[in-house]
């Protein structure tokens, strides 16, 4: 016999409505009916509908393993195989939120690399282009140096170290962007700030040639010919053969001013004095 009250036709419909809701925004947590069965029936059941990318179901078998073997080493597992069912359907917060319960409780468990790594990916498969807020990549890049600097030796550390650099390139783009807006606006100290941090903190990126070529430009405008040079100089050496440094190149040589004549002791010295905090 149900100890639940009768509900009224409207209430009836007004809760079947918001349950809809719920679960096609999967913010709820479905249960299926409770039948004892032993833990490997169960994971092996959520592991073949994995395999059948029956994502939701797999889910809810997972989350079976552990409503019935919560203390068990399948639940354990299950908690970070729910992480990667949601990662698979595309719900990364989700997949997030597991992996995080899952290092809530298990924080030195076997899989933990695994769920540091999936939430890593989670962040990573957000990222937008360049033109939108960086937000996600800036957590992205925090998740994946977690991976990096805490399992160094795992199969999942080589990964998470390209993606690494994949996700410096798109924020050095974006300050690139930042940066050209402010050149375009006369707008030339702000434009230095934003070159010089893709000098200084992502210069192993790709647009680390034209951050020192803008520098060129905007140093020379303020009338900073050392740092201009230094800038110059810089990209000569590392970048000699790029279109940057030929543009710099005639920048330069038209102001009287010869990239190539520094000696290696003298542009560190004049370096210095463009990267900030120099003087």
């Amino acid at each position: 016999m149900s100890l639940r009250k009768p509900l009224s036709g409207l209430v009836i419909i007004t809760c079947l409505v918001a349950l809809t809701a719920c679960q096609s925004a999967n913010k709820r947590r479905q249960e299926l009916a409770y039948v004892e069965r032993p833990v490997e029936q169960i994971y092996n059941q959520a592991a073949t509908e994995l395999d059948k990318r029956n994502y939701p179901r797999a889910i809810l078998m997972f989350n079976e393993v552990e409503r019935q073997h919560p203390y068990s080493e399948w639940a354990r597992k299950s908690m970070v195989m729910t992480a990667f069912a949601s990662y698979k359907a595309h719900d990364y917060d989700e997949a997030i939120s597991a992996a995080q319960r899952y290092l809530g409780l298990h924080p030195g468990g076997s899989e933990a690399d695994y769920a540091y790594y999936l939430i890593a990916v989670s962040y990573f498969d957000q990222i937008v282009d360049i033109g939108r807020d960086q937000k996600t990549t800036e957590l992205a890049l925090n998740a994946l140096r977690d991976v990096t600097r805490r399992f160094p030796e795992s199969p999942y550390a080589r990964d998470a170290s390209l993606k690494i650099d994949m996700v410096k390139d798109q924020l050095a783009g974006k300050e690139m962007e930042i940066g050209r807006w402010y050149l375009r606006s006369n707008q030339t100290l702000a434009a230095v700030n934003r070159f010089r941090t893709v000098v200084t903190t992502y210069d192993t990126t790709s647009h680390t040639p034209e951050a020192l070529h803008r520098l060129v430009e905007s140093y020379l405008t303020l009338g900073l010919r050392d740092q201009a040079l230094a800038a110059g100089s810089t990209l000569g050496y590392n970048y000699p053969q790029s279109d940057w440094y030929k543009m710099s190149y005639r920048l330069l040589t038209k102001q009287g001013l010869d990239p190539e004549a520094l000696t290696p002791e003298t542009r560190r010295t004049l370096l210095q004095r463009m990267l900030p905090g120099g003087k």
